[in-house]
């Protein structure tokens, strides 16, 4: 049997249980949003959802299709703007989004790297690389960029959910550099973790700036191996 929950049949509806897959994954986000990936299990969500823990297992077998129902769901918070012109604008616009879903939910980043099947998921990587088409990338070009853009949003929310959780270990971090002024002169004048320097958006949208800047002239020859 596939361990994805995407590669498997759904198995057949109970016409007399109230329990659904939409309500289960409901359920686990809010359950993520409060306690995170380490505080959802079976248990809590069955107690949230008031029914037993075999009601659930009928639609759900594992915590990890639980974690990938609910992953799939953040991307379907992502808007999927609608087609312009500018495949550009249209690139940002998608990425701009699917940081903001990240951050409203920042144990989603953690989880970038299971199966990405899910329809809302497929969805959006079709927009993208649809647009990326759009500006003249093909083959091997086409699936380097998407890897550049989706690494991308997915280290900045990581990176930035992170620091959030952490609370005042970002001050900390920029204290611990300018005490050795010595050791990282550059660091030091670069303002690097500093967050009084830039703000995590105006470096979000900088570094977006610079790798469509790179697109935008199209991306230098790629050679195989």
């Amino acid at each position: 049997m596939p361990t994805s929950i995407w590669l498997r049949e759904d198995p057949p509806a109970q016409r007399s249980s109230p329990l659904s897959r939409e309500r289960i994954v409901v359920a686990a986000v809010q359950l993520l949003d409060q306690l995170g990936t380490g505080g959802l299990t079976m248990r809590r969500l069955a107690q949230a959802l008031d029914v037993t823990a075999t009601a659930l297992y009928w639609h759900v077998t594992t915590k990890e299709d639980v974690l990938d129902l609910a992953l799939d769901q953040i991307f379907g918070d992502v808007p999927l703007p609608a087609a312009t012109t500018d495949w550009r604008n249209d690139v940002r616009s998608l990425i701009r989004n699917w940081r903001a879903a990240m951050l409203r939910h920042p144990w989603a980043p953690n989880l970038i790297g299971r199966p990405m099947l899910g329809p809302h998921v497929l969805a959006r990587t079709e927009f993208l690389q649809s647009a990326l088409s759009r500006g003249g990338l093909a083959e091997l070009e086409l699936a380097v960029t998407t890897r550049l853009l989706a690494n991308y949003v997915i280290g900045a929310a990581l990176t930035e959910a992170t620091f959030r959780q952490a609370g005042g270990e970002h001050a900390q971090a920029r204290r611990h550099i300018t005490a050795s002024p010595t050791a990282y002169p550059v660091l030091n004048a670069s303002g690097h973790l500093d967050p009084g320097r830039w703000t995590d958006d105006e470096l979000f949208e900088r570094g977006l700036d610079a790798v469509l800047a790179t697109i935008s002239t199209g991306p230098a020859p790629l050679t195989t191996r």
